[in-house]
């Protein structure tokens, strides 16, 4: 009769996609579009904490403990790998850097045939912005090193990262922030779509960077308060606030001055055009026009909870 552990190890030995950061915003996007897709047990996710996925083990999903930190633990947690999608995590610089080495180790241990990492448009070894300076291109190195087929995800600059920093409309009716420059927002969803397509049809793209994949148009703040005046129907200005009084207020309001510094940076990279790039691909993988930035802004004002204007 077969015991518990030779059956575990059977069902570990069938070859899946792995999908690292699978309770994370984009991480869970990408699973929950394979299952889709593929039968659950095709697929299995690392996750810090396992617990936060037993939705999906209860679904057939293989659900592994993976912790960047952990090299050993990652090592089991991509045993059978057929392709591994390593999502970057949210360590800077070196330490960054040496846990996505560790992953990309991990996966090429485990037979994986193929690595897709999330990358970022713009990036390059003077980039401006901190995160591809610091992470990314260091990163894209180690996957062009590896002898694995690789491809690197140069993904548009979050569009929900732009609502982030809308969060103080609710209480001024502006949006106060530095000076920026024309950003190609970029919807998650639609990367998280764009990675299910590459994951079941490798041949997509060749293997390497890929193409930046970006949304369709390129928007600055000040595009942006004009959009949200036309939702809501009420003035919103935009205001100039200096680099090192916004870097200030932003410690003072209980971050850490190392990430306040990484925002600034991506007012200072958008200024000097390094987002400033549309490009087809994205289009082309999800088989549809990319989603705008006014549809994200039209579902993130009229949720109750984010009502810019309560009070008012």
């Amino acid at each position: 009769m077969e015991t518990e552990v030779q059956h575990t190890t059977k069902k570990r030995r069938k070859r899946v996609i792995i999908v690292t950061g699978a309770t994370g915003n984009f991480g869970r996007l990408v699973v929950e579009g394979l299952l889709q897709k593929l039968p659950a047990e095709q697929i299995g996710v690392s996750t810090r904490d396992p617990g936060k996925a037993d939705h999906l083990r209860q679904r057939g999903v293989r659900v592994c403990k993976g912790d960047f930190t952990d090299p050993a633990g990652l090592r089991q947690a991509f045993d059978g790998a057929e392709q591994v999608l390593i999502v970057s995590g949210t360590a800077m610089g070196a330490d960054g850097v040496r846990q996505h080495g560790d992953a990309i180790q991990a996966a090429k241990d485990a037979g994986a045939k193929r690595i897709l990492y999330t990358s970022h448009q713009g990036k390059g070894e003077a980039s401006i912005f901190v995160p591809t300076r610091e992470n990314h291109v260091p990163t894209d190195a180690l996957l062009a090193d590896c002898g694995v087929p690789y491809v690197s995800l140069q993904n548009g600059f979050y569009a929900e990262s732009a609502l982030f920093q809308l969060r103080g409309l609710k209480q001024t009716g502006t949006i106060a922030l530095p000076i920026d420059g024309p950003v190609s927002w970029t919807a998650r969803t639609d990367l998280a779509e764009a990675a299910v397509a590459l994951l079941l049809k490798p041949g997509l793209l060749p293997d390497g960077p890929s193409p930046a994949l970006t949304g369709s148009e390129m928007l600055d703040f000040s595009d942006i308060a004009r959009i949200v005046s036309e939702i809501l129907g009420k003035p919103v200005e935009r205001e100039v606030v200096n680099d090192e009084a916004y870097r200030a207020m932003l410690v003072k309001q209980g971050m850490p001055d190392i990430y306040a510094g990484l925002l600034l940076s991506l007012y200072a990279a958008a200024r000097a055009g390094e987002f400033a790039i549309v490009d087809p691909t994205l289009e082309r993988l999800i088989g549809r026009k990319p989603t705008t930035m006014r549809q994200v802004l039209e579902e993130f004002l009229h949720e109750p909870e984010t009502s810019l204007f309560q009070g008012r």
